[in-house]
């Protein structure tokens, strides 16, 4: 089953051609990564992969239910990190909070990442890292099958990226996908398909 299609994206700004005829899919139960050097259009393709910039021309499929996590996180400072939860759960709706499971998907995600112990403090006194575990259990929060995340090895500290794999290891064999855009990887041998971003052009490797 194919949890995103990208059909020949194409994009221009004023500044000349970014994209060109780019294609490419994410498959359930796999892990893909986009890359390429700064400038060449990555935060372009993702940007319209997500829904905030139109291509000129192209079409995108992907499933209802994914998750996105930016490089910048986006949490209200002055509230806790359960009401940040909170307001996000409603903010994704009930449909995805059906069972018994869902609703403690919060608490586990918690957990995983340790930081259970600080799901009572404001956002505004909690460290960088700590911010950074947060945004990513949003954007996990309804339990995504297409997971997506933009420049996780500038913005996870090392610890949440590790707990990250564990955690997307565990997604994968459940039929879950990730998809990574960054400008390095490091964890190639946790790839099924690595793209590069050349010349406007998606090529494989």
């Amino acid at each position: 089953m194919k949890l995103l299609e990208v059909n020949n994206i194409s994009k221009s700004f004023r500044t000349g051609k970014v994209l060109e005829d780019v294609s490419f899919s994410v498959n359930s139960g796999s892990i893909v990564a986009i890359t390429g050097e700064n400038g060449v259009g990555k935060s372009t393709l993702l940007n319209i992969i997500i829904g905030w910039l139109r291509p000129d021309s192209g079409k995108i499929k992907m499933v209802e239910n994914f998750g996105f996590c930016p490089q910048e996180t986006l949490l209200f400072p002055l509230l806790t990190v359960n009401e940040n939860i909170e307001y996000f759960r409603t903010a994704y709706g009930q449909k995805f909070f059906k069972n018994e499971k869902q609703q403690a998907l919060p608490e586990e995600l918690l957990n995983e990442f340790n930081f259970l112990n600080c799901k009572d403090k404001k956002v505004n006194i909690l460290s960088g890292g700590t911010k950074q575990k947060l945004n990513l259990v949003i954007s996990l929060l309804h339990n995504p099958d297409l997971m997506i995340l933009d420049e996780p090895y500038a913005s996870l500290d090392w610890e949440t990226h590790q707990k990250f794999w564990e955690y997307a290891g565990e997604r994968k064999k459940e039929g879950k996908s990730v998809l990574i855009v960054s400008h390095f990887i490091y964890d190639q041998s946790m790839l099924d398909e690595l793209y590069t971003i050349k010349n406007h052009k998606l090529v494989c490797g």
